[in-house]
């Protein structure tokens, strides 16, 4: 059913721009609601404080390198040094605030990728790991990895694998891995960041 405008307001011209979303259609007076509802506003409030949330977990460097207005950098870096409950919940409404008026989606990449870039470093280390046991396990891994690495200096490579094989013989499980191990990994990880 379609609302009707109550006598004292005015006619679409005095709210048109006020942001009310509210407009008269040619028939007889009748109103219908054209702009968000108040609950989508909320909820895309709520919408920019989690990203402001997000923006403000960045590490220093990431943050210092989005570009975003003065004032939102000032707000969120308050909200960081901020560490009473009360305060950073008051704190995150006016980021909120504040992001309104800037890019949401260059903020948004920012975050993306931040995270991306987490993820491919995790990526990047189970991969080492990966090579770093089948080194360790198997002749037929060094083939491979030479296939693979032409660049590798062979004499060094083989020999961090057999001290590392020698030390995985009297390794305990929950013991802190042999430096023969740590040495390989710290061997093997740059080419696979090259890739």
């Amino acid at each position: 059913m379609a609302r009707r405008a109550a006598p004292h307001r005015g006619t679409d011209a005095h709210y048109g721009d006020a942001g009310l979303g509210a407009a008269e259609t040619a028939e007889a007076g009748a109103w219908v609601d054209t702009g968000p509802s108040k609950t989508r506003l909320k909820q895309h409030s709520h919408e920019l404080q989690a990203l402001g949330n997000a923006v403000s977990q960045l590490s220093a460097e990431r943050f210092a390198a989005i570009a975003m207005p003065e004032i939102l950098r000032d707000a969120i870096t308050e909200f960081r040094r901020t560490r009473s409950h009360e305060g950073r919940r008051r704190q995150m409404q006016y980021v909120g605030k504040l992001m309104r008026h800037a890019d949401e989606e260059a903020l948004r990449e920012a975050v993306a990728s931040a995270t991306l870039g987490s993820a491919k470093d995790t990526l990047m280390l189970h991969e080492t790991e990966r090579w770093r046991a089948e080194l360790i396990a198997d002749d037929e891994a060094l083939t491979t990895w030479l296939n693979e690495y032409p660049d590798t200096d062979t004499q060094q490579l083989r020999s961090l694998v057999r001290a590392a094989r020698r030390d995985a013989k009297d390794l305990v499980p929950e013991a802190r891995q042999p430096k023969s191990h740590r040495e390989l990994f710290h061997f093997i990880k740059p080419f696979l960041a090259a890739k």
